[in-house]
């Protein structure tokens, strides 16, 4: 499979199994998965994993990926939730049917753009990103993965392994 994906991450305190299951999943099936932040480099995790950011997101041309995801980690309620660059980004991606993805506070950003409105989506199972979805008019459901045909929603580290699966297979 020759296809790509953008993975964008806080740029401090992405949650590791969030990124990298989903990113492993996605490499094992031939796709080329890009990492973007705020910021280029060197990324520290939650629990002190690293990952190379290599270009900033808001440079990122939704049309040269076959998916963008939202990845969740302490990080992204503090520099993805409310950011009006990475909202444009989505909307952009969702506008030229590219599949746009989040996990746990990444499925939040997804909801920010409005664009889970009227639909089921999964988040971390905390009051403040269920209150955000709802706030957003997206319903909460308590299951790891929501597979819509354009928009896939995860719930966190728990559900990573199935986001990456369900990734693997919207993009076959």
């Amino acid at each position: 499979m020759s296809k790509k994906a953008l993975f964008i991450i806080p740029p401090e305190r992405f949650n590791e199994d969030e990124l990298f299951k989903p990113k492993e999943a996605l490499e094992q099936a031939g796709v080329t998965v890009t990492l973007a932040s705020t910021k280029t480099g060197e990324i520290i995790g939650d629990y002190n994993g690293k990952a190379t950011a290599e270009i900033i997101f808001s440079d990122a041309v939704p049309a040269d990926y076959d998916v963008v995801s939202v990845i969740g980690g302490s990080g992204t309620n503090d520099y993805l939730w409310n950011n009006a660059d990475l909202q444009a980004l989505l909307k952009q991606t969702h506008e030229q049917k590219i599949l746009l993805s989040g996990i746990c506070a990444g499925s939040v950003a997804v909801a920010q753009t409005g664009l889970l409105s009227g639909r089921t989506a999964a988040c971390y199972p905390v009051d403040v990103q269920k209150d955000q979805l709802q706030s957003h008019q997206a319903k909460y459901v308590a299951q790891h993965v929501v597979a819509h045909s354009d928009i896939i929603t995860a719930d966190g580290p728990d559900g990573a392994q199935a986001f990456g699966e369900a990734l693997v297979q919207a993009l076959q």
